[in-house]
């Protein structure tokens, strides 16, 4: 059984009965034969469906971003501004497809060489709830428009939302069986990636989970794109403009209600400027509204689960112990939901536990450092590499560090994001792998040289 609840007010919403074996195996069937017919089309038939896949996600605005903020907690708000950049993103490969896609002529001994990009097969996509919709929907476009059928095990606690994202695809008008959702649990993920018509696997989620499905897909000799945690650092320099700083800071930290895997979470500061770091961020995070998620006001929503909410507040607990100073928050708001106050630590040490471990959550961890070169050193001493941000306004500056920082992005003035346009991912133990822009839409093609000869002397 498979339980749809309300975060926010701990009520079930819905129960659905797990997929069987019998229904995976016709799920995987219909799909197989979908992907060989949509490969068969060329790139100009499939276009279009990803434009109407963008059409259908505005016209149903309202009630998929209703259902996100319904089964995982985040401010309506939020959930509106996740499906848009859904719609986004496929219109951006609509546009860009052709040109990613082109074969790339590369000179050589022959009479004609080149590289063309063919699709894979069947990909599996195996999603976290926290982006339930931008998650799956960044993977499925260039996995689609480029000739491949998606098959999604999404999280088990929005299963609203993946059954909602299947009726978009269906409703775009694309072939039935294109794109499949599968409710079923984690101990089914080991078969999937072994079955013969899985040609690859996209994960997002946390680290430990990123080591089971590598495993199993390596194994299985099959392609892999890891997305995995992260403890995103936001190095603030004396330079900076701190004001602006701690506000997208602040952002950065506390949306989403923290539970990113790119939100910043150890906040680096020169101690020249950290008192006034500080203050800031303090005064600006004191603004955020807790409540309702549905509510208009509401800045922060709640967690998506008690026992998530349980393992913060833990690491909360550890860490006050072993000597950071809380300024604010640090409690579980009392009630049936699983919100949690916003939270700041000053003072923190490397070693201690909410700047060792990635804290999904709203709670912030600032660390005082004497210079830039102490800055950078904390900011890799970290087993992750997702995202960094780096504040100052000598931007040769920005960009020097930009290349010692040991992450899958680097930005300078401004907060980690995805965009449709530019490679996402990370290093270390945050995965490997790309999505978005042309790279992404190269992890899942067979990249094949074509040579013709007779061979030039």
């Amino acid at each position: 059984m498979i339980t749809s609840f309300n975060p926010a007010t701990g009520e079930t919403l819905a129960t659905f009965d797990a997929h069987d074996d019998a229904h995976i195996e016709q799920t995987l069937a219909q799909a197989d034969r979908a992907q060989k017919k949509w490969a068969a089309l060329s790139l100009s038939e499939r276009l279009p469906f990803l434009l109407n896949v963008a059409k259908t996600l505005r016209r149903n605005k309202e009630s998929l971003a209703r259902i996100i903020t319904l089964e995982m907690g985040k401010p309506l708000a939020e959930a509106l501004g996740e499906v848009e950049k859904c719609a986004w993103n496929f219109e951006y490969y609509a546009e860009s497809s052709p040109g990613y896609l082109e074969d790339l002529i590369i000179p050589s001994g022959a009479t004609d060489s080149r590289v063309v990009y063919d699709p894979l097969g069947l990909i599996l996509a195996v999603m976290p709830w926290n982006y339930p919709f931008w998650q799956v929907m960044r993977a499925a476009a260039p996995v689609l428009v480029s000739g491949n059928a998606l098959v999604l095990k999404h999280a088990s606690n929005v299963p609203q939302c993946a059954l909602a994202l299947e009726d978009v695809f269906k409703e775009a008008g694309l072939p039935t069986g294109l794109f499949s959702t599968l409710l079923v649990g984690a101990a089914k993920v080991p078969a999937l990636i072994k079955d013969p018509r899985i040609s690859a696997v996209t994960f997002t989620g946390s680290t430990p989970a990123g080591r089971q499905i590598a495993s199993t897909a390596a194994e299985a000799l099959k392609k892999q794109v890891l997305e995995l945690g992260g403890s995103d650092p936001f190095i603030v320099l004396a330079d900076a403009d701190v004001q602006a700083a701690a506000t997208v800071a602040v952002k950065a930290r506390f949306q989403n209600t923290g539970q990113s895997c790119i939100a910043a979470k150890r906040f680096i500061v020169e101690a020249s400027v950290a008192d006034e770091f500080v203050d800031a961020f303090c005064a600006i995070t004191r603004q955020l509204v807790v409540g309702d998620p549905m509510s208009t006001n509401t800045t922060q929503g709640s967690m998506a689960r008690l026992n998530l909410r349980d393992e913060l507040h833990a690491q909360v607990q550890a860490s006050v112990k072993e000597g950071a100073r809380l300024l604010m928050g640090g409690n579980p708001i009392a009630g049936s939901g699983a919100f949690y106050e916003p939270t700041v630590f000053d003072h923190v040490l490397p070693n201690m536990t909410v700047a060792r471990e990635e804290t999904f959550g709203p709670a912030a961890a600032i660390l005082r450092v004497s210079n830039a070169h102490e800055a950078i050193r904390i900011a890799n001493d970290s087993p992750f590499g997702l995202g960094a941000a780096v504040w100052t306004q000598d931007i040769e500056l920005g960009y020097r560090l930009a290349h010692q920082i040991q992450a899958g992005a680097v930005f300078i003035n401004g907060m980690v994001a995805s965009d449709p346009r530019l490679p996402f991912g990370g290093t270390k133990a945050s995965g490997y792998g790309r999505e978005l822009g042309m790279l992404g839409m190269h992890e899942f093609t067979n990249i094949k040289t074509v040579w013709r000869g007779p061979a030039r002397t």
